[in-house]
């Protein structure tokens, strides 16, 4: 995508989100179950929910599965930014579950970024998983983060997707080539091995400040999180919850991450504007945990002072 030449659209959403939008399928021995996924459109539900203006500039087929995203971002109030007529299907990802609970994957994907560009730079980009990784969209990506890195804060999950990738070591060169363009990286324990076997989740985080990143976020599931700047290090327990699954948790940690950087801003920030930032994300992936499916929570359950703010045994 040019997007110089690109169609103009949208609102003017604080957020735009630029990334893959697909059905996801379980099998099981209960039947099949389908629900609209895919970390970006996960993260601009999120979003959403948490009443932020969001727009998600994505690609999705002219067919029922699409009709289905369209339905379920609308009910969030999030703009969906895609190309007129929607030629082509929309993606899937199947995951057949044995007796045992394991899941064995299949991806139905091809990613293309539309020509379609918001009307204006939003105070936040967020991109990230398998569309910063599968061309010919990654490329497209990269060319949208060259015109807006100056203008806004970008932000960037690379919810690493083996099945997807090339070779650890062509995934690790794309990912460290995109760091100069972003501010804020999220990433979980798993996605930091993954791209830097051998090494500590500390060393990989100062890696990716070296490479110019000004905010790096590790999760580490029930051990907390990690949110390291080039003047600060903070570690963030999580909290106590009775988990039903982890489908989303992930994406509703960035979610609520980036809706804590739209008050706090992502320059400069001390140690209280970080343990702020992770808290709140923090909470937002235990609500999620808590119920099945990405079912993240909206701004009222994320700010309701509870008694939940106690770190897990």
């Amino acid at each position: 995508m040019n997007n110089v030449q690109a169609t103009r659209q949208g609102s003017g959403a604080d957020v735009v989100v630029v990334g893959e939008a697909l059905i996801d399928i379980v099998v099981s021995s209960r039947g099949t179950v389908e629900h609209p996924g895919g970390s970006p459109a996960n993260v601009a539900y999120g979003l959403g929910r948490l009443n932020v203006s969001t727009a998600l500039l994505t690609s999705i087929g002219d067919d029922h599965h699409g009709a289905a995203i369209e339905r379920h971002l609308a009910s969030a109030g999030v703009e969906l930014l895609t190309a007129a007529g929607r030629p082509g299907r929309t993606a899937t990802a199947t995951a057949t579950l044995a007796s045992d609970g394991s899941a064995h994957y299949d991806f139905d994907i091809q990613w293309e970024l539309p020509a379609i560009a918001p009307v204006s730079v939003p105070k936040i980009l967020h991109t990230g998983s398998i569309a910063t990784f599968l061309e010919p969209g990654a490329s497209a990506v990269r060319q949208l983060l060259e015109q807006v890195h100056q203008r806004c804060v970008v932000t960037y999950d690379p919810n690493v997707r083996p099945a997807l990738l090339g070779s650890q070591t062509e995934a690790k060169t794309i990912f460290e080539d995109l760091i100069p363009l972003i501010e804020v990286v999220k990433l979980s324990d798993e996605d930091a091995r993954w791209l830097y076997p051998g090494w500590s989740l500390e060393d990989t985080s100062q890696r990716i400040l070296d490479l110019g990143a000004g905010l790096v976020v590790v999760t580490k599931g029930s051990e907390g999180s990690m949110l390291s700047t080039p003047g600060a290090r903070l570690l963030v327990p999580s909290l106590k919850s009775t988990v039903v699954d982890t489908i989303g948790a992930g994406d509703s940690y960035m979610s609520a991450l980036i809706y804590g950087l739209l008050l706090t801003g992502a320059v400069g920030l001390r140690q209280e504007a970080l343990e702020s930032l992770g808290r709140r994300a923090t909470k937002a992936a235990a609500i999620t945990v808590r119920r099945a499916g990405a079912n993240p929570p909206t701004s009222d359950e994320l700010l309701a002072d509870v008694v939940e703010h106690q770190p897990a045994l």
